[in-house]
């Protein structure tokens, strides 16, 4: 295809990319705007571009020349097509820019992957996640700031347990992503209402009342 049908396909895959069914319960957690630019191909493709690299990549291809952005499309390009038949169909692309707007969280999964699977099998168990994360207290009887540690090591060993699908406390790197980005999986949803109401519930009584809603969203810098 020439490069205005791969633009207007573009246009049309970041349209259904992330597009969700207006159901209810889809109102907990919204999917961020695939960009902040106004989307209106009569007038440009920043959105489509912003949507199809991620917006922090699409502002290093505006420092391109021609010549070298079509070669870095091209490469990107070769990544899309999945199945390496020489062509990008509709799924591929839709697959693509979800890619893109979520390659943060896989970065971050990636470095902290590296610093908890200790014995480089392939997998992060609770123990090497404990281990790493929480070593010094558990060395340490009495540290200064050991109540909070311990605190935070408790859930997330429940968050850690919610995450592990199969229940053997070895996370698989679909697992740890799920227990490092919660909100991003539907089986996590409860983990996620959880830890929230914790966070807001200050004298842990089991609700929320109005002084501790607007303090949460005063600290949040939110309106309320």
């Amino acid at each position: 295809m020439d490069l205005r049908q791969f633009l207007m396909c573009l246009s049309l895959c970041t349209a259904l990319a992330l597009s969700k069914p207006t159901e209810k319960k889809d109102r907990v957690h919204h999917e961020p705007q695939l960009s902040d630019k106004v989307h209106n191909d009569a007038q440009s493709f920043d959105y489509d571009h912003d949507a199809f690299l991620g917006a922090e990549e699409a502002k290093t291809f505006d420092q391109l020349t021609p010549e070298e952005s079509k070669e870095r499309l091209g490469k990107i390009v070769s990544k899309i097509d999945g199945d390496k038949d020489g062509f990008v169909t509709v799924d591929e692309l839709k697959d693509w820019i979800k890619f893109a707007q979520k390659r943060w969280i896989y970065e971050d999964v990636e470095r902290q992957w590296k610093g908890h699977d200790l014995n480089e099998d392939g997998l992060v168990s609770w123990e090497e996640y404990k281990n790493a994360t929480y070593g010094y207290v558990l060395d340490d009887p009495d540290p200064d700031d050991g109540f909070n540690y311990k605190q935070m090591m408790i859930r997330d060993e429940r968050r850690f347990k919610m995450a592990d699908k199969d229940g053997d406390l070895i996370a698989t790197k679909e697992e740890f992503t799920a227990f490092l980005h919660p909100e991003e999986y539907d089986y996590m949803k409860d983990i996620v209402v959880q830890e929230t109401m914790e966070d807001i519930d200050k004298n842990a009584d089991g609700f929320i009342d109005l002084e501790e809603y607007i303090g949460w969203q005063a600290y949040q810098g939110g309106d309320c």
